[in-house]
């Protein structure tokens, strides 16, 4: 949309990581804290984890106080938006006159920006194909300093890069559902599935270690308690299931055979 209308401004230009920008953002500038308020802002997976521990909460907490869920753009998938104040200026709930409380964990779009990044797979193919684009906001006057920098440099020095690698498994299963038919829908248990092993990861870890889960998935005991301690390990673990059980890709598809043993077990059950 036009600038002047008071909107943001997406330049219809494709950018590669070595497309160069001239930006910067600083307490100097008459805009600082501004792109903080009024946001629309799907979190991550890894943006979870970051905040989650920041604040001291497990993760139900914390999607509880601090998201809302809303359906993806263009995949029908359950994710995460940031809940805003309920001031005039729909603030983030981590701005201060004097920056953000969670800079060095803060989310993967305030890294990026004023970068968006975009991605996709056509049709029987094995690769995504990623490129970026330029967000103009009208209040931004970081878009008029001097400094320059490649796609690439921004991104290395906001720190983009753990974010990109740890989310990556996930970015590849919202592909995924981008380039299946749009009629073809999720049930609603598929969806909770989806929303747990992304973002509740202490409710996934129960699911892991209490249910019937290492039966039918069974892992090696060094690889199990990596994923009992550390939540990038569960993480990982979430999106290789997820592919499995959802698209039928991957090495956690429950096959013929595990489908058959459980249909035994639970008729002994009975």
């Amino acid at each position: 949309m036009d600038q002047t209308q008071g909107k943001a401004r997406v330049e219809p230009v494709q950018l590669s990581r070595d497309s160069r920008i001239h930006f910067r953002c600083g307490k100097d500038l008459p805009c600082y804290t501004q792109c903080c308020r009024g946001l629309d802002l799907v979190l991550t997976p890894y943006d979870i984890i970051r905040l989650k521990k920041r604040v001291g909460l497990p993760s139900d907490e914390f999607l509880a106080i601090y998201t809302k869920p809303e359906l993806l753009f263009q995949t029908d998938l359950p994710v995460p938006t940031l809940r805003l104040l309920d001031d005039p200026e729909q603030s983030c709930p981590f701005v201060r006159e004097e920056g953000c409380l969670v800079y060095t964990d803060r989310p993967t779009a305030c890294r990026y920006y004023p970068v968006g990044a975009a991605t996709m797979r056509r049709q029987y193919a094995d690769q995504s194909e990623e490129w970026f684009f330029l967000v103009k906001e009208p209040h931004c006057k970081g878009h008029d300093c001097p400094d320059e920098w490649s796609i690439q440099e921004w991104r290395d020095d906001q720190g983009a890069k753990e974010y990109d690698q740890i989310n990556a498994p996930w970015y590849d299963l919202v592909v995924r559902k981008r380039s299946i038919p749009p009629n073809v829908k999720f049930s609603e248990k598929a969806k909770a599935m989806f929303y747990m092993a992304s973002y509740n990861l202490d409710h996934f870890r129960r699911f892991v270690f209490e249910s019937s889960f290492l039966e039918v998935f069974p892992l090696p005991p060094e690889k199990a308690e990596e994923v009992r301690r550390d939540d990038v390990a569960l993480l990982r673990l979430g999106c290789e299931w997820l592919k499995g059980v959802m698209f039928r890709h991957g090495d956690m598809q429950v096959g013929e055979e595990h489908a058959r043993r459980r249909m035994e077990k639970r008729g002994k059950a009975k």
